[in-house]
């Protein structure tokens, strides 16, 4: 599964951020292919993320060098290089795709061995 280059994950949207408003903060940095901004429908509100599709890779690696950790309406933006979903059948959890799992292993934000994890770490301390 290769990932396109050019298509961003902008996190961190505040509620009353619009495609038109993402489409404006996105413009500078070439022309755009697609906006969206998915819905959580039984919230009738923005899910605070949305997805910034540029018709050129280099125009999206500007917008990415430029809009990651800048501020919009108030909240800090993350954007990445979107990563793509594996096509499951309906119903099927992502996490049950070999695909996925294999992936999510090799990430680099996986701890290693190397990594020196104390488990007293993890927990909180009671102060």
């Amino acid at each position: 599964m290769s990932r396109k280059l050019n298509m961003l994950y902008v996190g961190g949207l505040d509620d009353t951020v619009t495609e038109e408003v993402l489409h404006a903060a996105f413009i500078p940095f070439g022309d755009l292919k697609s906006i969206q901004i998915p819905k959580d429908y039984k919230e009738n509100k923005t899910r605070g993320f949305g997805f910034v599709e540029y018709e050129l890779e280099e125009d999206a690696a500007a917008a990415l060098d430029n809009m990651d950790g800048s501020e919009l309406y108030g909240k800090v933006l993350r954007c990445n290089i979107a990563k793509a979903m594996p096509k499951l059948p309906p119903g099927k959890a992502i996490w049950s795709a070999e695909e996925w799992l294999q992936n999510s292993l090799n990430d680099d934000n996986v701890p290693t061995e190397d990594d020196n994890i104390e488990p007293a770490n993890l927990v909180p301390s009671s102060e």
